[in-house]
């Protein structure tokens, strides 16, 4: 009898054994097609002579997948790991948003303190500006990089804290009034870390350390406000070339808005943190989670040192970062308590892209298929001539943002053009009303006219109206553009540049910058490639009197004729 339960025991446990295995070869497989999914996503990244990138992905508080890809180092063939740390630019933001809150929770400070309480060197523009509206981009600063470019500075140089606080007490205006608009805003976070390092009596770095890295056990993780620090396991950032590849320099000695160092298994403990809170710091993710408000009562996706953008229906929150050749993205998807980190440090890379590819694959039962007959169709179309189309050829003036748009008809199309080639198609969905071809979504133009003067109007949902209106045309090669030259000069940016007429444009000058040429758009209006806008001011006896520099983030940036 003992002999047969013995030889039934063994039969028992080789079964078992038999089924673990089975099953241990099944999770192998399992996990092996999905690391050949995810080396596909990377597949460009994948040769130790090009720039690399890492992925981390973290569900329920494990990381079920990291790899790196690609090299680290070029001039020694170091590859990247999922160890390697990498400058991840604006994903810092959070992180400082975090701080502030931390104190907060302390009782050491409000959002709703003025900035001025904590940095008086901040200028008194005659509004309350919060921390509130610097750690939601609504504060209406101009961004520091882009003064900081204008005035002849480079990515390479070495940028303090200091040189940039030096340059927030020279301003003169702010872009709009704080609460009024969303503007990106690097100023704002780098007055939050100084705002930290004041009131906790300890620099950034040591407060996040303390509060932050060493509690999460994000052991490779620092906020770099040494350019000469040195650190073990970095990458490197490079850009492309016709020939191959150059390095892309970094010497930032800032932070705040940038230069968090950190790993794309650390920055997996830190999206696990914020997906699942413990119930003590729940209240402030909550807030950090929260759309931020304009003074009008609406909001967009900007939430308090991140966005909040679903994917293909599920809830994300999200952040990316670029500096140098430094490309990252953080995606966190709280609900499923998944979080994708990737990194670059390839300036041609796209983090965003990949991390959403990889996003598929974790998400793909639970991603929303669109139904058959949900989605709208278009608003039917009619047929104008001719005549009626050329009806409405034109040029319009966005003054907001300096923009020019062209109205014209080719080919018996009226057309949207936004300078050279970059033009759309439109068609008629009514007398006076188009819509854009050939464009994601459904964006429409109408055509109007108030007060005896033109005007168009462009929707799109979830962005302001664009509104614009008519001005006349003048043709450049008539305008003589020495009326344009002489020296201009900014206290503000305490710089200057000589502007002179090269071959029917206008090229700027600076000391330590390259020649900028510049496009005459309008009467006493000028743009270049970058985006970057002159508006050239008259005073009473006609004479140009100084120039207003409006780019993406800064506006009417006054420079005065010496």
């Amino acid at each position: 009898m003992r002999q047969k339960v013995m030889i039934a025991s063994i039969f028992f446990l080789l079964n078992t054994i038999s089924q673990i295995q089975a099953q241990s070869a099944d999770s192998f497989m399992v996990k092996s097609a999905m690391e050949e999914s995810i080396d596909a996503i990377f597949k460009d990244f994948d040769s130790i002579a090009k720039p690399g990138a890492a992925v981390a992905v973290m569900k329920d508080g494990e990381i079920v997948f990291k790899k790196g890809y690609g090299s680290a180092n070029l001039e020694y063939d170091i590859p990247v790991t999922p160890s390697t740390i990498f400058h991840v630019a604006s994903v810092s933001k959070q992180f400082t948003v975090y701080s502030i809150l931390l104190l907060a929770t302390q009782g050491k400070l409000s959002l709703d303190d003025d900035i001025r309480k904590y940095i008086p060197e901040v200028p008194d523009f005659g509004k309350l500006i919060t921390l509130r509206h610097l750690a939601t981009h609504t504060s209406g600063m101009r961004d520091q990089w882009e003064l900081l470019g204008m005035a002849g500075w480079r990515n390479d140089d070495v940028i303090t804290k200091e040189h940039i606080l030096k340059l927030v007490t020279k301003q003169k205006a702010l872009n709009f009034d704080p609460g009024e608009e969303y503007n990106y805003c690097n100023t704002g976070f780098t007055l939050l870390a100084e705002v930290v390092a004041r009131v906790s009596g300890k620099t950034f770095y040591q407060f996040t350390q303390e509060h932050i890295f060493e509690p999460l056990q994000m052991t490779n993780s620092q906020f770099y406000d040494d350019h000469e620090r040195i650190v073990r396991n970095r990458a490197y950032s490079y850009e492309s070339t016709k020939s191959g590849y150059k390095k892309s320099v970094l010497s930032f000695a800032n932070v705040g808005a940038t230069s968090l160092f950190t790993t794309v298994e650390d920055l997996s403990l830190w999206g696990h943190h914020l997906n699942r809170p413990s119930e003590k710091i729940k209240p402030l993710v909550e807030q950090m989670n929260t759309l931020a408000v304009l003074n009008n009562g609406k909001t967009f996706n900007g939430a308090y040192g991140q966005f909040v953008t679903p994917y293909k229906g599920i809830k994300q929150i999200q952040h990316g970062g670029a500096d140098a050749g430094y490309r990252s993205y953080l995606g966190r998807f709280p609900d499923q308590d998944i979080t994708i980190s990737v990194f670059s440090n390839f300036s041609d890379s796209n983090p965003a892209s990949l991390s959403l590819q990889v996003a598929d694959l974790f998400l793909e039962s639970e991603i929303e298929t669109p139904k058959a007959g949900k989605k709208e169709k278009d608003p039917k179309t009619i047929v104008l001539n001719s005549e009626e189309l050329a009806a409405f050829e034109n040029y319009f003036w966005h003054e907001k943002s300096a923009l020019s748009r062209r109205i014209y008809v080719k080919n018996d199309t009226l057309r949207y053009n936004r300078g050279g080639t970059n033009e759309t198609p439109l068609a008629a969905i009514g007398k006076n009303k188009f819509m854009m071809l050939n464009v994601p979504g459904l964006i429409t133009v109408e055509f109007k006219t108030e007060a005896g003067k033109d005007k168009m109007v462009v929707y799109q949902e979830n962005q302001p109206d664009f509104i614009a209106m008519a001005y006349d045309y003048i043709d450049p090669s008539t305008i003589d553009l020495k009326q344009y030259q002489g020296s201009f000069y900014s206290e503000e940016l305490d710089t200057r540049y000589e502007f002179t007429p090269v071959k029917g444009k206008l090229v700027a000058k600076h000391r330590r910058n390259s020649d900028i040429v510049y496009q005459m758009i309008k009467a006493d209006h000028f743009n270049n490639r970058a985006g970057i806008h002159l508006h050239f001011v008259r005073d009473d006896t006609n004479k140009i009197s100084g120039i207003n520099v409006t780019t993406g983030r800064i506006r009417n940036l006054w420079f005065k004729k010496e």
